[in-house]
């Protein structure tokens, strides 16, 4: 089996106080908790802290494992010395279960394998730290943005279990929607992210909200965008046309020569918000009706000879 070097797992001098051994442990710890860390190999990483942590803040088994001596290098090839299991009767005698020693190494379980480990349910005994924010997106329609709703959902949230296990919680969360969202717009909902640690409270939740693609509208900000087709007689006389809006139709009055690409603001009829609701405008698209009988285009060629009109007149 490796040799496992304590000191140098927790990054102390051999003659480190136990405050200091305490401090880097909870150091590393809040830098390799899996719960939080994005460290490469933060888990195996965060278990040799707690293997160390174990031995070292004990002042008998620090003895015990000073003992050994200073000749052994971390991961070198290591058996116990002779008489060792005479050497360690001083510790609590009693047994080791499986589910005691899971996580520790080898080298912990020849060692101190004779007593009774009280790391697992003390683990982080005077350490706390909050639990980590959790980040989800969420999809709602342009309507329910506009009203509000509410969803209901379930994530999976990683947790430490008592005997130092993390295992994936499934946490389900009800969230009501206040009407105005708008996209990429943040939920915080306190204390539904991961749990803390130590008694401290657990993180937040952050809802990301992202409103699908509508077939009439589009959302720019806080303001809504519609294309208004309209037929060449409209834009021309004018016309009186119901708009679609979120909150229901609206008469909008198309002024005579009217162009393509105008836009008609509905004041207050975007999304609404505390600050005031944005607005909502119509953009003029003119169509022109397909010729498809012979009448159809002679009333084209009416239509120029009595209207004549350049449009690229302006053009070099």
């Amino acid at each position: 089996m490796e040799y496992k070097d304590y000191y140098a797992v927790l990054g102390i001098d051999k003659k480190a106080s136990q405050d200091e051994i305490k401090q880097a442990y909870r150091r590393l710890a809040r830098k390799y908790h899996p719960d939080v860390s994005k460290e490469q190999n933060a888990e195996e990483k965060f278990k040799n802290l707690q293997e160390a942590y174990e031995v070292l803040k004990d002042p008998e088994k620090r003895n015990a494992y000073d003992q050994l001596g200073s000749q052994w290098k971390q991961g070198q090839e290591f058996r116990p010395p002779p008489g060792w299991d005479a050497n360690t009767r001083f510790y609590t005698t009693e047994d080791f279960s499986q589910s005691d020693l899971h996580g520790f190494s080898d080298f912990f379980s020849q060692l101190f394998g004779g007593q009774r480990s009280r790391f697992r349910g003390e683990e982080f005994a005077g350490f706390e730290q909050r639990g980590s924010d959790q980040h989800a997106n969420i999809t709602i329609s342009l309507e329910e943005a506009f009203r509000g709703t509410s969803r209901t959902f379930q994530l999976q949230l990683p947790e430490l279990t008592p005997n130092g296990n993390m295992h994936q919680n499934v946490k389900t969360i009800k969230v009501n929607i206040p009407p105005g969202a708008v996209q990429g717009q943040q939920l915080r909902l306190a204390k539904q992210g991961s749990p803390g640690m130590g008694g401290a409270p657990a993180g937040d939740l952050y809802l990301a909200i992202e409103i699908a693609p509508h077939p009439l509208f589009s959302l720019r900000g806080r303001d809504i965008y519609l294309t208004l087709p309209v037929t060449p007689w409209e834009a021309a006389l004018g016309a009186d046309i119901n708009i679609p809006t979120l909150g229901g139709k609206v008469g909008l009055k198309l002024a005579p020569d009217s162009q393509a690409g105008q836009q008609l603001r509905l004041k207050g009829r975007g999304m609404p918000s505390k600050e005031g609701a944005g607005d909502q405008y119509a953009i003029v698209q003119i169509q022109t009706p397909p010729a498809q009988t012979e009448e159809q285009k002679q009333l084209y060629r009416q239509m120029s000879q009595m209207m004549p009109y350049h449009p690229r007149k302006n053009w070099l």
